[in-house]
């Protein structure tokens, strides 16, 4: 995708955008991780009163 710039993301290919759509959800994963984690720390330290880590 960052080679091919621009002429990635040819939708008009069903075998294109498949991969189109697996590489930009590849990129959501560790935004996903990151999110949960954060919500874990908070309930630890707000309604556990835990130290934060």
């Amino acid at each position: 995708m960052r080679i091919l710039g621009p002429r990635a993301e040819v939708l008009d290919d069903p075998e294109a955008h498949e991969w189109l759509d697996g590489f930009l959800f590849s990129q959501a994963g560790p935004i996903y991780a990151g999110s949960n984690e954060i919500q874990r720390n908070i309930i630890a330290q707000r309604m556990l009163g835990l130290p934060k880590s």
